[in-house]
């Protein structure tokens, strides 16, 4: 049977078509094919994953196998948490007499001693409180002279019982006074009132720093208008010591105790700084369901700053019984989910999912997925996930 020109001319080309479709295919599953080859991916599927597979024996020396050990493992805790000053060491300063400030003498950051002026107010209350104070004074020095005297003429028997009793009277008075007004005084920051009636008359009273430690926050300026025992002007903390506050996962608070050594890391500087916890709250947070904990730690060079974000691991105690193998044991797959390769014969392996514990000195905890004296690879782990996808 002969076929019209047109269609002898349409199947001709059908089958051309259908030629060059194969032969595209084709160099399209070698391509996939030799990417996988060439590929370090380990995208293998779920149940490829559990497949054995082989190495040969002239490739077993580039892998190591160790045992699953069994033992004690330190327990450490990755918590993180922020710096604030420790409240202890932490001293607001609150002025004694009411006015405007005159001036300023320090600013935030400087570090200041006790006794220091920290600023001066032009005060009428320090006015009257210097005047009463000399007036108390000069009282009750008189009333002294006068009750010695008393006392020498009712010893000669010039006076009478009634006047030495007076006499007494009247200094005892004036001593209560004087002793008062120098306590007004020394309340402002005046160690010794008598410096304040050597001084030439001024109507300026300094505020006195009560501690020593750094200017962490100033709260007035110039002209400002102070009212007596109300107005904070500065803080000052003592730097070289500081709080860390951290947060303890529900699950992790049985392993935490007060006095707990804890090592201290930031971004910022290198190096360690150590602590220890020095409180535990009672109660956990009901919207976090954690637990609050304050670590205190020493500040050397005062380098860690307040609200500064820090690493704080905490030793907390021994896991008596865990499973580790060699941090270089543990892959990942492109979920980012651990796994071993576990020795299945002499040259035989097998991927196996684990879940992780704590990672401390080198060792890597296994809390699901192996057993005690299972052998995994260990270096060389990575030469024997790239031969394994060779084998895929």
């Amino acid at each position: 049977m002969s076929l019209h020109p047109n269609n002898e001319k349409r199947m001709i080309a059908l089958a051309a078509a259908l030629a060059l479709s194969l032969a595209l295919a084709g160099c399209g599953r070698a391509a996939d094919q030799a990417s996988k080859m060439t590929s370090f991916s380990t995208a293998e599927s779920r149940e490829s994953k559990a497949e054995l597979f082989s190495l040969p024996a002239d490739q077993m020396s580039h892998i190591q196998i160790v045992a699953v050990t069994q033992g004690p493992l330190a327990r450490i805790l990755r918590l993180t948490g922020a710096v604030e000053y420790n409240d202890f060491k932490t001293t607001p300063v609150i002025t004694q007499v009411g006015g405007p400030v005159s001036r300023v003498a320090v600013v935030q950051g400087e570090h200041v001693r006790a006794g220091q002026a920290l600023l001066y107010v032009a005060s009428p209350d320090y006015s009257l409180l210097r005047s009463a104070y000399i007036k108390a004074r000069d009282a009750f020095q008189l009333a002294d002279k006068v009750y010695r005297r008393a006392q020498d003429l009712y010893a000669h028997h010039a006076i009478s019982q009634v006047d030495l009793d007076q006499a007494q009277s009247t200094r005892t008075q004036a001593q209560a006074d004087f002793e008062s007004s120098a306590d007004a005084i020394r309340i402002l920051g005046i160690s010794n009132p008598e410096t304040i009636v050597t001084k030439p008359a001024s109507p300026e009273v300094p505020l006195y720093s009560p501690v020593a430690g750094e200017v962490v926050d100033r709260q007035c300026s110039p002209g400002q208008l102070l009212a007596a025992g109300a107005t904070q002007c500065f803080t000052l903390s003592d730097t070289s010591s500081v709080w860390i506050l951290v947060n303890i996962y529900q699950n992790d608070v049985a392993y935490v105790h007060v006095g707990d050594p804890v090592t201290i890391e930031n971004e910022s500087y290198p190096g360690a700084v150590h602590g220890k916890i020095a409180y535990i709250s009672p109660a956990l947070d009901p919207n976090t369901r954690t637990l609050q904990a304050r670590i205190e730690a020493a500040n050397p060079g005062e380098r860690l700053k307040k609200e500064m974000y820090v690493t704080a691991e905490v030793q907390a105690g021994m896991i008596p019984n865990a499973l580790f193998v060699p941090n270089s044991s543990v892959l990942r797959n492109e979920q980012n989910m651990p796994y071993v390769y576990l020795q299945t014969g002499q040259a035989q392996f097998a991927r196996r999912d684990v879940t992780l514990g704590d990672s401390h000195d080198g060792q890597t905890q296994i809390l699901t997925g192996l057993q005690a004296n299972d052998r995994v690879v260990g270096d060389g782990s990575l030469f024997l996930q790239f031969q394994n996808s060779l084998q895929r």
